[in-house]
């Protein structure tokens, strides 16, 4: 884990975010954003609740400033703020301090264990000679599928390029280090194997408040085929991805989710690095809260932010 100073000034939040992904691969921004912001709180001394959002608002902007995907990191950031000061009222700060640590330890372990509990529930869904297209690299997506092998189960799985990047070669160098089978294909082949597969199993940067997605770009078209073919479209996605937007189409998504912080000032020659999939096309969703329909989320944010 990297260093930090005891000097508020000398602390670095995009240095230190960064350093946390850097250390380690695995770790999504969510819960790198997490894990900064659970710093700030233990080295950093506050003299009002006021103060202190406002530096956690300064430190996720600081983070959703570099050229990471920002869903995650927003609506990560927003969840933890709001756990760690729910009911505070007539305390003094130092106490009310020792009480949000606690409390941010607490939300951090139980995140850190939300791949675990996805990939558990998964597992059923996963039957032997199965056929299943996945899109790009999703670390949760992975952990369901080593999961299901180690269960002794056999299955071939198909994974798109991902557009831009090695990710879907990663991804199946990754299941071929597992002993999974596996068949890297182009995303416009998308069309083609989705007549042969039994289902489909997607990650996601973001689930917004309709129930739908907002993942890598080709996600939205492969639920359009998924629907058309009559194949299950399934997302796996931890909790802290839960957003509070609400896109009714493409146009919707802010350009600063679907392009890169460098291309913001003119987007008209470049393309998106995300498109959001609508609830329709989506069949379930497994995460940390459990199995849910795309219909139940809405009622999961509303408990997350009361």
């Amino acid at each position: 884990m990297p260093q930090v100073t005891k000097s508020n000034e000398e602390f670095d939040v995009v240095k230190y975010f960064l350093q946390l992904l850097e250390d380690d691969k695995d770790m999504s921004s969510g819960i790198a954003a997490i894990k900064t912001l659970l710093m700030i709180l233990e080295k950093k001394q506050f003299g009002t609740i006021h103060i202190l959002h406002t530096t956690m608002r300064e430190a996720v902007a600081a983070m959703r400033n570099t050229d990471l995907s920002i869903a995650a990191i927003v609506s990560a950031g927003e969840l933890f703020c709001r756990f760690i000061t729910l009911s505070l009222d007539d305390k003094h700060m130092e106490e009310c301090r020792q009480i949000m640590l606690n409390r941010g330890k607490i939300f951090l372990t139980k995140l850190q264990n939300s791949r675990q509990v996805i990939s558990q529930q998964a597992q059923r869904f996963i039957s032997d000679g199965c056929r299943i297209l996945t899109h790009s690299r999703s670390r949760v997506v992975l952990k369901a599928l080593i999961a299901a092998s180690q269960n002794k189960k056999t299955f071939h799985v198909f994974v798109t390029q991902g557009g831009i990047g090695n990710s879907g070669e990663e991804m199946v160098q990754d299941l071929q280090a597992a002993g999974i089978d596996c068949t890297l294909i182009l995303d416009s082949a998308t069309g083609y194997v989705m007549e042969s597969v039994d289902f489909v199993m997607v990650g996601a940067e973001a689930i917004v408040e309709s129930g739908g997605i907002i993942n890598r770009i080709g996600s939205y078209t492969m639920g359009l085929c998924a629907r058309e073919m009559k194949k299950p479209f399934y997302v796996l996605s931890e909790s802290f991805k839960f957003s509070r937007l609400y896109p009714l189409n493409q146009r919707d998504l802010p350009n600063e989710y679907k392009y890169s912080r460098k291309h913001l000032n003119d987007i008209s020659k470049v393309h998106p690095l995300v498109d959001y999939t609508p609830p329709a096309y989506i069949t379930l969703l497994f995460t940390d809260l459990g199995i849910l329909t795309p219909s139940a989320v809405s009622d999961e944010l509303i408990k997350l932010y009361m």
